[in-house]
C-alpha cells in the first residue's frame, strides 16, 4: 500500500465545499452523519494516480526483493487514469523500470479483482509466471467540482467521500494456490446510476460531470449477494470456513447491510471506510494489509474477497494465504 500523508477530515471537506460555492448549503457533519465519514488521506496537488500506483509498486519489489525485471506482465487496474491514451500502466511500468507487457483493466471499483482473474488465468495458462497488479485512485479531485445547487449536490455527494491511495499486488505461479477461485456477475443495466463522464467525448469539449444516485445504485445491486454462497459451494467452501472476509466498503451503512446479506459477523471484516473513506479498487487490497498488520491474516487463512461495483457488478475472489 501507499497512502498519502496528509489527511483530510469530513469538516474540512464541507467548509472547502461551502467556500466554492456561496449559494449552497451544507449541514455540519452531513458527511459523518450519511455515511459514517471521518477522514480520508488526500495526495499532494500534482499527484498522478501512476505516482500512488509506482509507490506501491515499489513497495511490493522491496518487500519481495525483486528487481522490475523479474516482473512478466503489468496491469493497472483503477477507476482513475493520468491519460485516456495509452494505457496508464505505461507510465507506471515506466516510472518503476519494468519492460514487460502491460494492459490496464477498468471496470469500476472491480477493476483489482477483475485483474486478479485475468492474472491467474494467463498463469495458469502458462503465458506469465509473474504478474503485478496496481492501482493509483484520486477520487479526492472530484470534490473540487462546482456545485450549482442542492440537486447537483446530492449527485455529487457521494464523491465527496472519495479518499487517494495506492495498492499493488504480486501474483506468481505455484504448485500451491493462491487464488482457488473467481466469480462475477453484472446487471449492466444498472449504468446510469453512478458515472463520470468522458471530458474528450461530451457535447461540449472538456466538461466533466458527476452524477451518483445512491439509492439507484444500490438497488442495481439487489440480489447479487445470492450469488456468493453459490459460487463458494462450487469452490466446496461455505461461508463459515471463511477465515477474513473483504467487502467494497462505500459507506459504514453499506458495509454493515452487505454482511447482513452475505451472513457475515462484522467481525470477520476490517472496517477501513472510517478512516480512509471509499477507496474505490484500493479498498480491498487495503483490507488484506490492514488485517496482516493486526495479526488477522495469517498463511494458511482463506480469505474470500467480495466487490461491488458501479455498472453494476459483482466479484468474488477466493484465495489462500
Amino acid at each position: 500500500m501507499h497512502a498519502p500523508a496528509e489527511r483530510q477530515t469530513g469538516s474540512d471537506i464541507e467548509t472547502a465545499l461551502r467556500a466554492r460555492n456561496p449559494g449552497v448549503r451544507l449541514l455540519p457533519g452531513l458527511l459523518e452523519q450519511m455515511y459514517g465519514f471521518e477522514e480520508r488521506r488526500v495526495a499532494p496537488a500534482g499527484t498522478w494516480p501512476s505516482d500512488l500506483a509506482a509507490a506501491a509498486g515499489q513497495r511490493a519489489l522491496d518487500e519481495t526483493e525483486l528487481a522490475p525485471g523479474a516482473i512478466d506482465l503489468l496491469i493497472f487496474a483503477a477507476t482513475s487514469g493520468d491519460v485516456e491514451e495509452p494505457a496508464t500502466a505505461h507510465i507506471v511500468a515506466h516510472k518503476l523500470g519494468v519492460t514487460a507487457p502491460v494492459l490496464d483493466v477498468k471496470n469500476a471499483c472491480n477493476a483489482v479483482l477483475n485483474a486478479m482473474e485475468v492474472a491467474d488465468a494467463l498463469i495458469r495458462a502458462g503465458q506469465y509466471s509473474r504478474v503485478m497488479i496496481v492501482t493509483g485512485e484520486r477520487g479526492s479531485v472530484l470534490s473540487d467540482l462546482p456545485v450549482g445547487d442542492r440537486a447537483e449536490l446530492a449527485l455529487l455527494l457521494p464523491a465527496l467521500a472519495l479518499g487517494d491511495l495506492g495498492a499493488a499486488l504480486v501474483l506468481q505461479a505455484s504448485d500451491e494456490p493462491g487464488i482457488l477461485g473467481c466469480a462475477f456477475t453484472a446487471n449492466s443495466a444498472g449504468w446510469p446510476t453512478a458515472t463520470v463522464s468522458n471530458p474528450y467525448m461530451t457535447p461540449t469539449l472538456g466538461t466533466l460531470a458527476v452524477h451518483f444516485n445512491s439509492a439507484a445504485l444500490a438497488a442495481s445491486f439487489a440480489g447479487m449477494e445470492a450469488a456468493v454462497p453459490q459460487a463458494l459451494l462450487a469452490m466446496d467452501r461455505t461461508i463459515d470456513d471463511i477465515d477474513l472476509i473483504c467487502v467494497h466498503q462505500p459507506s459504514v451503512a453499506f458495509t454493515h447491510s452487505i454482511c447482513q446479506a452475505l451472513g457475515v459477523s462484522p467481525e470477520k471484516v476490517v472496517p477501513i471506510f472510517p478512516r480512509y473513506g471509499n477507496c474505490a479498487t484500493a479498498s480491498l487490497p487495503l483490507q488484506l494489509a490492514e488485517a496482516a498488520e493486526l495479526g488477522r491474516l495469517r498463511r494458511g487463512h482463506l480469505v474470500a474477497l467480495f466487490g461491488l461495483a458501479s455498472g453494476a457488478s459483482a466479484g468474488l475472489v477466493l484465495l489462500r494465504w
